[in-house]
């Protein structure tokens, strides 16, 4: 009888060993604010354990490997330091994966299966498709100075002649040349429409996104600005291209970016801000902290709060000392932050190393930094060529009154006066028709941009290129 109750024991976990195989792929979907984002863990068995690495297909990454890897007693861990991510989650007998996912101090519901999971598409009724009644060319420019390459694509009217171009430049994070967020592809619909009017359009990954080499997490608006010079360069090597006739449109960072260039050179005629920066960088945060709060239903108090941390984070940036320094000042101050924290608030399970040491990236990254410490004001005041400034009324990352009132002030400064600032009713920060302006509203909106706000651009610009 005990052999017997022996076989059977040794059977059932055989069964439950095989039932329990958590090698392999599993696929899982992350929906932040509307979006989804296909994750893809692949799991093998080691000598000692287990290893992992970790696929993001919408965002074209692959083979991320993970720190550390775990299944025990039926729960699969996984943690990938240097992106702040862990994933934890318990394998049932449906063999499904019931888990949460958390990325720096954000926790989200991600159960994983076996089952690959085909890509959600959203409805984008502007974005065009192909043939289009227009030249479309898959460009690579080189950036000299950085020693790096550029990808991009190059939209001419069908008809022959030389035409006005604009270089788009786009907003703050790595964006592909569609400047792609949200399930948008704002600068596909915004070349497409101006193409289509006569205006020949350039707009590139970000370096070191999509098919542009290069490091992006190491570089700064100085450094996007090298690279915006670079596609005016490319410009003017193109026949098809009239060379006295050649603007720069920025969204968002991008606003802040063509001043830059524009100041600098004979070479760029007219510039158009969307949602461009006009306020120090410090300022500009604090504000967008506070607008975005406020409509996430924070409390006054909370508010406050978040306010009074962010200030001071800044304020140790602002101070002039040593990069060793500046971040351990910072460290020392966020471990205080976190000891503060009520248990029961603090985000997403994290250790205090976890916190602070992700806050301490984020805080003290390069691009943060220079950020936090510019002012747009001075390289306003060296653009002497046109210039167009436009904001949407329901802006909350952009506040649109300070940012294009110090535009404008500082481009009197510098003694132009071909200026045009309109603040657009009831647009957001992308330029899409919203009810509150909420970055949460942004994939929900069908529309990708707003065909008043791309009509006014492109009537100031054929004002320029007459």
């Amino acid at each position: 009888m005990k052999t017997i109750s022996l076989v059977f024991l040794s059977f059932l976990l055989s069964i439950f060993s095989f039932a329990q195989d958590v090698t392999g792929k599993w696929n899982g979907a992350l929906k932040v604010q509307g979006i989804e984002l296909r994750l893809v863990f692949n799991v093998k068995q080691t000598e000692s354990g287990f290893s992992a690495t970790m696929d993001s297909p919408d965002q074209g990454a692959f083979g991320i490997p993970a720190t550390s890897t775990s299944f025990e007693n039926g729960t699969l861990k996984i943690a990938i330091t240097n992106a702040n991510i862990k994933y934890e989650g318990t394998l049932g007998d449906d063999n499904i994966i019931i888990g949460v996912f958390n990325q720096a101090g954000q926790s989200f519901p991600m159960n994983l299966s076996r089952e690959e999971i085909e890509k959600a598409v959203s409805k984008r009724p502007q974005e065009p498709t192909k043939p289009f009644p227009y030249r479309s060319e898959d460009v690579i420019f080189e950036n000299k100075q950085a020693e790096i390459l550029l990808a991009g694509t190059l939209t001419l009217p069908e008809q022959t002649g030389v035409f006005p171009a604009v270089v788009l430049i786009s907003g703050s994070g790595p964006q592909n040349r569609d400047e792609e967020l949200m399930g948008h592809k704002p600068f596909l619909v915004l070349s497409d429409y101006l193409t289509k009017n006569g205006i020949a359009v350039l707009r590139f990954d970000d370096r070191g996104t999509a098919a542009s080499t290069g490091d992006f997490g190491a570089a700064t608006s100085v450094d996007f600005a090298t690279d915006v010079a670079s596609a005016v360069q490319y410009l003017q090597s193109r026949p098809e291209i009239d060379k006295s006739k050649i603007g720069l449109i920025g969204h968002s960072e991008g606003g802040l970016i063509a001043p830059m260039v524009a100041g600098n050179s004979d070479d760029i005629d007219f510039i158009v801000l969307l949602a461009g920066t006009g306020i120090r960088g410090d300022k500009l945060l604090l504000a967008q902290q506070a607008l975005i709060g406020e409509a996430a239903g924070m409390s006054p108090n909370q508010l406050a709060e978040n306010e009074l941390i962010s200030k001071k984070a800044f304020e140790i940036i602002l101070k002039e000392q040593g990069e060793e320094e500046m971040k351990g000042e910072i460290r020392n101050y966020m471990t205080q932050v976190f000891r503060n924290i009520p248990a029961g608030n603090i985000p997403g399970g994290m250790s205090e190393e976890e916190f602070v040491t992700a806050q301490v990236g984020q805080m003290t990254s390069p691009w943060m930094q220079y950020f936090v410490k510019y002012d747009p004001a001075p390289a306003l005041e060296k653009v002497s060529c046109p210039v167009l400034a436009i904001n949407g009324e329901k802006d909350l990352q952009v506040p649109p009154k300070e940012n294009l009132e110090a535009i404008k002030a500082a481009l009197a400064k510098g003694g132009n006066t071909n200026v045009t600032t309109m603040e657009l009713p009831g647009l957001n920060h992308l330029f899409q028709e919203a009810k509150t302006g909420a970055p949460s509203e942004y994939s929900e909106i069908e529309q990708t941009f707003s065909p008043k706000a791309m009509e006014v651009v492109l009537e100031w610009i054929k004002e320029r290129v007459k």
